[in-house]
């Protein structure tokens, strides 16, 4: 596949000045954003304000972490991950393919989505798996009701301990959301704790998704204001935009109170879904995903690319272009774990695909010769512009023209290679 060249994907002035001018709206009433400073802080008479840092770049780091594995039952997963638009990188997850002795048939997966800082998405990613197995709830007799309440218990219990920490070693308020799955050989279980999604696509169809805990969501509500908090602007107390997590301490003071019953609860929600030979792969990913893409999309996206990729490197690392393409400013996470029934490389999709990047690179040469011959300077955006107008046949289905934005880049830049002056011999430099 080509790759667009370093510095092609800048955010559009207006949507960096909206940006900017929500930022100093909001923070102007509270400190912070998705989890900021502490709210309620006085300036006192004379002080200068505040100024609050930008969570966001000027133009998005774009390399990109990727790993991949297997599991000895016949699943193999990739994850990518990449820090896109936002100031600092803070998700982290955890792979494990298989676990040791008698659930050597077992696999763990999660993706941790920090704010407020990445401590507490690092922790979590280190220690939440111990938790779930020392729980004692998880065994070769794969019952459902046991498996679900040990992941359950694991939550808490790395709440729990996180507090501990925190106190100890005076770390700034933060928190994770969590996504994570727990694959049995017949079970699959998910645990969502806030934003992050999971989702299984059966018979190239989707089977199932988790539901995002959001403060606005009507039994997330109850539970924020009957724990003596309330929601504005779809926050908590205008600040945290999510409803569960791990961390985020000062939203868990409500006394006499358990922990599930706090303003931010630390209780995942657990599902369990039967596996079946018709499982062809299942996603877990960060809000920064989803915040672009519905769950069909991504189903459909993914379909297609499997029968045209064999590295799912590559699969996870086009779901993140896509996604930046499509208007992404928040780090990006996606993990793939692909089963045995995934769809397979076609010849005759991969002799489509040949045929749409040959007709992409068409287009864009007479795109670029047609602003050439009216005396327009054929800029990128300009030949953008005008190919997202144009019907193009075989576009990736859920992807459209954005998922081929990378090919469309390399070849706008061998037209412009092609048009550059020719330097007369002995002109040029040396």
């Amino acid at each position: 596949m080509r790759t667009a060249r370093k510095g092609s994907v800048e955010m559009p002035a207006f949507v960096r000045q909206l940006v900017k001018e929500t930022e100093k709206r909001v923070s102007s009433f509270f400190k912070g954003g998705r989890g900021g400073a502490a709210e309620g802080e006085q300036q006192g008479e004379g002080e200068k304000e505040e100024v609050i840092p930008s969570p966001y770049l000027d133009r998005p780091v774009l390399d990109k972490l990727t790993e991949e594995g297997c599991a000895r039952w016949g699943l193999t997963y990739a994850l990518g991950s990449m820090q896109g638009w936002r100031a600092n990188m803070e998700d982290f997850h955890n792979c494990v393919p298989q676990l040791g002795g008698e659930l050597a048939d077992w696999s763990f997966f999660a993706v941790f989505d920090g704010h407020a800082g990445s401590t507490v998405a690092q922790y979590c990613s280190q220690h939440l798996l111990g938790h779930i197995l020392a729980s004692g709830g998880i065994g070769p007799e794969d019952d459902p009701e046991k498996v679900k309440g040990a992941i359950t218990e694991g939550f808490l219990q790395t709440d729990k301990h996180l507090h501990s920490v925190a106190r100890r070693e005076g770390w700034e308020r933060g928190g994770t959301t969590v996504v994570a799955t727990l694959i049995s050989p017949y079970y699959i279980y998910f645990a969502n704790c806030g934003d992050s999604r999971a989702m299984l696509c059966r018979s190239g169809q989707v089977c199932f998704s988790t539901e995002d805990h959001k403060p606005y969501s009507p039994l997330e509500k109850e539970r924020i204001e009957s724990a003596g908090g309330s929601v504005s602007f779809q926050r908590i107390n205008g600040s945290l935009a999510v409803s569960r997590a791990l961390g985020d301490f000062s939203y868990k003071g409500a006394e006499n109170r358990t922990p599930s019953q706090q303003m931010v609860s630390p209780e995942p929600e657990v599902c369990v879904v039967e596996r079946s030979p018709a499982d062809e792969f299942l996603v877990l990913a960060c809000d920064g995903v989803w915040d672009t893409i519905s769950n069909e999309e991504l189903c459909a996206f993914i379909h297609n690319r499997l029968r045209v990729c064999t590295d799912l490197r590559d699969v996870c690392t086009q779901v993140i272009d896509l996604c930046l393409y499509k208007g992404s400013l928040d780090n990006i996470s996606i993990i793939l774990l692909c089963f045995p029934g995934a769809p397979q490389l076609s010849t005759d999709a991969l002799h489509q695909e040949a045929e749409l990047e040959d007709l992409l690179e068409s287009k864009v040469a007479e795109i670029y010769d047609e602003l050439c011959a009216r005396g327009e300077e054929p800029e990128l955006l300009s030949v953008l512009t005008v190919l997202a107008s144009t019907v193009i046949p075989g576009l990736p289905p859920g992807g459209g023209i954005q998922s081929k934005r990378n090919c469309i880049i390399s070849a706008y830049y061998q037209q412009r290679d092609a048009h550059k002056p020719m330097v007369p011999n002995g002109l040029g430099g040396s």
